[in-house]
């Protein structure tokens, strides 16, 4: 714990403290306790887009920012939270506290929830 910058320990105080307050009450900035990078984005990754079902029906967006957006059907934002890509793999965090996780089987296939995700070109 001591090799930690005070930067950061302080972001990581902040993020704990509103994660508390997540469960109780709406949060004026959502992104405060989602960060996992504090500061570096992902813009560059290969799976950063828009990730669809065959049928259309379930789109989920990686954003560049560590944060995702799962829309269902007509319902835009119906699931929204952090991700982590380490490989192949990806974990989720959704701002309610659900978890979830995936694999990437291809540069165009993701495999998450037991559905099937397409890359949008």
């Amino acid at each position: 714990m001591a090799s930690r910058t005070p930067v950061r320990l302080t972001l990581t105080l902040i993020g704990a403290a509103c994660i508390t307050v997540v469960h109780a009450a709406s949060i004026a900035d959502p992104s405060i306790i989602n960060r996992t990078d504090y500061g570096t984005t992902m813009k560059k990754h290969p799976y950063i887009g828009m990730w669809v079902t065959k049928d259309g029906r379930i789109r989920q967006e990686l954003l560049s920012n560590g944060r995702y957006d799962e829309a269902r059907g007509a319902k835009k934002s119906m699931y929204q939270g952090r991700y982590e890509i380490k490989g192949s793999h990806i974990d989720y965090w959704d701002d309610t506290g659900f978890t979830a996780d995936g694999t990437f089987v291809s540069n165009d296939e993701l495999h998450h929830g037991g559905v099937i995700f397409y890359r949008v070109k």
